[in-house]
């Protein structure tokens, strides 16, 4: 019968597949709409009430798009909604959130060295911050504030750096790059729910009653719409930041994470000016580089002597698979394979620092990562890697059997 962390780890790898091809669904469209609007050029034989037109080629056939400001004096009978790529990657992404962080707290959320909390504690902080982030941001948009385009979005990016901070001071590096992504995404799904598509509601019911559907809808979806535009490549950089220790267990990861918000700026910012036909604005690929650069430096900078031990996901039981039978067998099979990559001063040449974080030179080292050994080595072949490959069936073996006899 299939061991129940393999399937664990089957149901966790399924809805992260779909987040991503979700995710890469939602992108696609809201860059591809954006990039759209700012073409949209102004032509003398435009129908009635429209504000622009664009030329496209593309799959062997010529489109011509065109966009009303409010709404057409028709509307058309077949009307296409570009909603549900925001739904399932929220949605997804949220149960990835439960999968991994939720119930696997103990390893991946709470770190008892940044803030020593219950499980549950840490759930409902991470819950309440998704959720009290969306209705701060959103009354900040309606209020006066938000009418300054440019105030309102210095003001955001404060708030996220304090966030940023926030959450390094409550969960652990790794869960708190991924909660400030979370918190970000939140926000940028909730427009699309809250704001965006129901102010296009209004205007459909409007023109079906046979009203004048008011301008000031359009305008409110298309700030959310542009926030989502120069928020999507941070939120990318976050979520995969879980894979690189040099970005979560810094010291100085909140620095880090706050500065990925402007490099989403400057990048977004070339590729939206471009699409204006307003120029290529070279110096900010200049500035993004020079923003990565100190990023790289903070990193470095911010690493401390047990940096390791500090980025390594720890299993709460680790005395138990200490205790547990063959476990010294387990653990000179990882001396022999595993031990000069995964040391705190890692002997293989070309690597400054152990893979992913993970230290294995101790027993508690081992202990400590045993559902990590099983999954890389025992009930897969992920590792060793390469030609650094010399594990044996019967050392695999050896792993599984010792893993499954302290379950």
């Amino acid at each position: 019968m299939t061991d129940p962390i393999v399937i664990e780890a089957w149901v966790e790898f399924a809805v992260r597949w779909l987040h991503v091809i979700t995710a890469i669904a939602w992108i696609g469209s809201s860059f591809y709409f954006i990039a759209l609007d700012l073409g949209l050029r102004k032509a003398d034989d435009m129908p009635d009430l429209a504000s622009g037109e664009e030329w496209q080629v593309h799959g062997g056939g010529f489109y011509h798009i065109t966009k009303y400001m409010v709404a057409p004096a028709r509307l058309p009978e077949h009307l296409v909604w570009f909603k549900w790529e925001s739904y399932a990657t929220w949605l997804s992404g949220f149960a990835l959130l439960i999968l991994v962080y939720y119930l696997g707290a103990e390893l991946y959320l709470i770190d008892p060295n940044v803030l020593d909390i219950p499980v549950w504690a840490g759930v409902v902080i991470s819950l309440a911050s998704l959720t009290l982030g969306w209705l701060a941001y959103d009354r900040i948009c309606k209020s006066k504030f938000g009418d300054d385009n440019t105030r309102l979005m210095i003001l955001l990016f404060g708030i996220l750096v304090l966030m940023s901070w926030g959450y390094t001071q409550v969960f652990s590096g790794r869960a708190a790059l991924l909660h400030l992504g979370a918190f970000t995404a939140t926000i940028m799904s909730a427009n699309v729910f809250m704001i965006i598509i129901p102010n296009q509601k209004i205007v459909v019911d409007d023109l079906k009653a046979g009203r004048t559907p008011d301008a000031k809808y359009g305008k409110i979806a298309k700030q959310r719409s542009t926030h989502n535009n120069y928020l999507t490549l941070p939120v990318l950089f976050l979520m995969l930041s879980n894979h690189y220790p040099l970005a979560f267990a810094s010291q100085y990861n909140w620095l880090i994470a706050a500065l990925v918000f402007l490099m989403g700026v400057t990048i977004r910012h070339f590729f939206n000016t471009m699409h204006q036909k307003k120029g290529m604005l070279w110096w900010t690929w200049g500035l993004t580089a020079a923003l990565f650069g100190v990023i790289v430096y903070l990193s470095t900078l911010g690493i401390p002597d047990t940096a390791q031990d500090a980025t390594a996901a720890r299993d709460p039981h680790a005395e138990r698979f200490a205790s547990a039978d063959g476990f010294m067998d387990v653990f000179d099979i990882v001396q022999a394979n595993c031990a000069m990559c995964h040391a705190r001063e890692v002997f293989w040449p070309g690597l400054a620092w152990a893979p992913k974080g993970v230290v294995l030179e101790t027993e508690a080292d081992v202990a400590s990562q045993a559902r990590a050994i099983f999954l890389q080595a025992g009930a897969s072949h992920a590792m060793p890697p390469g030609t650094a490959n010399y594990m044996q069936p019967e050392d695999r073996a050896a792993i599984v059997a010792w893993f499954r006899g302290a379950n």
